[in-house]
């Protein structure tokens, strides 16, 4: 037998809930194997000190009354301690049973090192093709008798015979491979093997996470995308999202980037295109703006902020309403511009209002001054940058302070002005996100940035 020098503690638990961080232990069972037979057994009930959810009661059995008297993790803490730690801990799905016993023992005070063992991977390496390895179904399948489902001490047990029959139908040499330091087998998702990993490019990009029915449900930039994205399943904490990938990442894909930049553009277009679950951080929905220009039916040119429409010309745009209503009243302060006209007091004209104003052809000039004043401030420039091939170069167009659209353009070639630009680039939709990280890429990187003329 491999490993002898170790004890194998196969463990169930039933929670409260999907991940450690938010969530307590109910039940827990530990059976003290060592490769031939369990020479230790522990189980209890445990008191989460939080409600158990109907749906889990529904699942389990296990009510409010049932935990109320049971003793809380930190009076179990200790015991369950001295169980684990230097032991090979092997649960169905190990990651989730780990995650919260290690999550709660370092509440409690204490560090479990342990290696992991999952009987799902282990299944798959013993027995491939099966139907679904579920503990329910994989038991099934192999006619090994399972009682008491969904119950710690009933599954825990499952899990015994599942390991034992692993082992008598040629399983010792999968333990002893999966055990290495160097088997991702230790920190990868269920559906997922090591040449997924490996097979993923070591320079920058996007990577999606795939889940159910090939959903995307999670984008994210990297400069070495295969170092990225391992760095989301080796720390396996509580978190809720990491716990997620853990169990639901089918698949993961990948597109090349050249640069850091087009990965982060390319990822915030994806994240708003794609709506990915577990996407936070730039999935606020966006009320987008533009200040507009046109003449009136008294021949006044007019400016005034909208929402922005398609295929109607703007001055600029944004995406908060605040940020133009603040530059509008600068242009109206700075060109002396009247605040009707300008639709920043929208109460109606009076006579009094009419008798006032300033005739248009006047009135018309100032506000040609500050609509020239306005596109003098907003730059038109491309940033030009290596391509993924020696061949080509990187182009990323801003227009009139706006982001336009990227793609790659032979090396050779020199572009002056943006109209022409366009007909060799992909538009894209501009959003602070990509706005700022352009600007903030040209003042670190001056000499990549090429100054435009709008034709």
């Amino acid at each position: 037998m491999v490993y002898l020098n170790f004890m194998y503690a196969i463990v169930d638990i039933e929670t409260t809930g999907g991940h450690a961080a938010a969530f307590g232990i109910t039940e827990i069972a530990v059976f003290i194997h060592d490769g031939t037979r369990v020479t230790k057994h522990f189980e209890t009930l445990v008191n989460p000190y939080q409600l158990v959810p109907r749906y889990i009661t529904a699942l389990t059995g296990i009510d409010n009354d049932m935990v109320a008297t049971a003793p809380g993790f930190d009076e179990i803490a200790e015991t369950l301690y001295d169980l684990l730690n230097g032991q090979i801990f092997i649960a169905h799905n190990v990651n989730f049973d780990h995650s919260f016993i290690h999550h709660h023992l370092k509440a409690a005070g204490f560090e479990l090192n342990v290696r992991k063992l999952c009987t799902v991977r282990l299944g798959r390496k013993i027995f491939p093709g099966l139907p679904s390895y579920s503990l329910g179904n994989l038991c099934r399948s192999l006619a090994l008798p399972v009682e008491n489902r969904h119950r710690a001490g009933g599954d825990a047990t499952a899990t015994v015979k599942l390991f034992e029959h692993y082992l008598a139908n040629g399983g010792e040499v999968h333990v002893e491979q999966m055990l290495r330091k160097s088997s991702a087998d230790q920190w990868l998702p269920l559906h997922l093997t090591k040449t997924d990993i490996l097979k993923l490019p070591s320079g920058p990009g996007v990577y999606y996470f795939h889940g159910e029915k090939d959903r995307v449900i999670y984008v994210g930039k990297a400069i070495n995308i295969r170092k990225r994205v391992s760095s989301h399943f080796t720390h396996n904490d509580g978190d809720r999202r990491r716990q997620h990938y853990l169990r639901t990442i089918t698949k993961i894909s990948c597109k090349e980037c050249a640069t850091e930049l087009e990965a982060l553009v390319l990822e915030s277009t994806e994240i708003k295109r794609l709506w990915p679950k577990y996407n936070y951080s730039q999935k606020q929905p966006e009320r987008k703006f533009a200040l507009y220009h046109f003449e009136d039916n008294r021949g006044y040119q007019r400016i005034a902020i909208d929402k922005k429409k398609k295929n109607i010309a703007h001055l600029y745009s944004f995406n908060l309403l605040h940020e133009g209503l603040v530059m509008l009243r600068k242009i109206i302060d700075e060109f002396e511009l009247n605040d009707k006209l300008c639709f920043l007091d929208k109460t109606p004209f009076t006579e009094q209002d009419l008798l006032q104003l300033e005739l248009p052809e006047i009135y018309n000039e100032k506000v040609q001054r500050a609509i020239n004043a306005l596109e003098e401030k907003l730059p038109t420039f491309a940033v030009m940058d290596k391509g993924i091939k020696k061949e080509e170069q990187l182009c990323l167009l801003v227009e009139r302070g706006s982001f336009w659209g990227m793609g790659y353009l032979p090396a050779s070639i020199q572009i002056t002005n943006s109209a022409n630009l366009k007909e060799l680039l992909v538009p894209y939709a501009d959003n602070d996100t990509i706005r700022n990280s352009i600007y903030a890429f040209v003042a670190a990187n001056p000499t990549k940035k090429v100054q435009l003329s709008v034709a």
